[in-house]
């Protein structure tokens, strides 16, 4: 089969490679489509991991083998594969931090090499744990694989919106208009809230106001703190959630979230960034910093109720799409966007 194997950074191969071998309590999946995350244009552009590997995690594909132990599964159906489970039995998972779990962080589906999601090839392996513990979720048959295969980043998000807690009638600053921000967006508004972006951009300040954002500015506009004063009746926003890594749009989500709000931590920094920050900001306005950290197990089957039921609309985030073979030019375009890049889907 082939697959886009990474041999070092900036170095993706498309080669030829053999497929999984199987174990009885193991699914074979056909990958039909699989997005391209950030997290994997990360993995692909910094040194983090030892080659050879096969990237690739939001995936949507077929049932192409089913172990002889596996039960309630059958070639042909149509499935959504989650790369990593938590073992629900460990410190983290008792107290629902579920995506601490070593279990959890330690990704088993594979295509090949030290497994690693495994979506960016012809077929990925599912292995046993994830088959037994909830880590397939069948697809409708109204669902295409291009939707489907955003049940997982919808699980991301939503995680984030539940941890900080937003509600109905909250204002919501999102920092970025791309395809995570955007979401977000998607998400405030389904959930009763109201979303306010920020983007460099022209085109996404639009698409943020197209796809039901509350208001939208330019990220380097003056005074915008005192804009999202004027629209919150001058108390700032209930939540900030930073969906880019700036330290930039980190102070400007503090200057413009209110007294006893929250801003949220979504977007991974890189490791050499600090933040400074006077401590009585925290303490006198009484401000929470919260992280959120990939997806949340018991929201599965929400996220996918979300995204099947169409609850939120997910072809509009869909900007591009490469055969598989082109993941390359699929990264430069993502770490280069042009005015209409937005979620980026590849195909086997």
């Amino acid at each position: 089969m082939k697959a886009q194997v990474f041999r070092g950074v900036d170095d993706l191969r498309y080669e030829e490679v053999p497929m999984p071998e199987m174990a009885a309590d193991e699914l074979l999946v056909k990958v039909d489509v699989v997005g391209l995350c950030q997290s994997d244009i990360k993995k692909i552009k910094y040194p983090l991991y030892e080659p050879p590997r096969i990237f690739g995690h939001e995936t949507a594909g077929t049932i192409a083998h089913v172990g002889a132990e596996v039960k309630d599964w059958q070639v042909g159906q149509r499935v959504v594969v989650m790369h990593h489970v938590p073992c629900m039995n460990c410190g983290y998972c008792d107290t629902g931090s579920f995506s601490m779990c070593d279990t959890y962080k330690n990704v088993t589906t594979t295509a090949g090499f030290n497994p690693s999601g495994g979506g960016f090839a012809d077929y990925v392996k599912v292995p046993g744990h994830i088959v037994r513990s909830g880590g397939l979720i069948p697809i409708p048959d109204d669902v295409t694989f291009e939707q489907a295969s955003f049940v997982e980043p919808t699980n991301c998000c939503l995680k984030a919106v539940k941890k900080a807690q937003i509600r109905e009638g909250q204002t919501v600053l999102v920092t970025g208009a791309g395809p995570i921000g955007l979401m977000f967006m998607m998400l405030i508004k389904h959930f009763g809230g109201k979303a306010i972006a920020t983007d460099l951009l022209p085109s996404r300040i639009e698409k943020a106001l197209s796809i039901g954002a509350h208001a939208a500015f330019d990220a380097r506009d003056p005074d915008l703190a005192k804009k999202i004063q004027d629209l919150t009746g001058g108390y700032g926003v209930d939540v900030s959630i930073l969906a880019v890594p700036s330290d930039r749009a980190f102070f400007q989500a503090m200057d413009c979230t209110r007294k006893g709000g929250k801003v949220l931590f979504f977007a991974e920094f890189p490791d050499e960034i600090t933040i400074p920050i006077n401590p009585n900001l925290i303490y006198r306005r009484e401000i929470d910093l919260i992280g959120s950290y990939s997806s949340a197990f018991p929201l599965q089957a929400l996220s996918a109720e979300l995204v099947f039921d169409k609850k939120i609309d997910v072809d509009a985030l869909i900007s591009d799409k490469y055969p598989l073979s082109d993941l390359a030019k699929a990264v430069e375009q993502a770490v280069k966007p042009t005015a209409e890049t937005y979620k980026i889907l590849l195909y086997p």
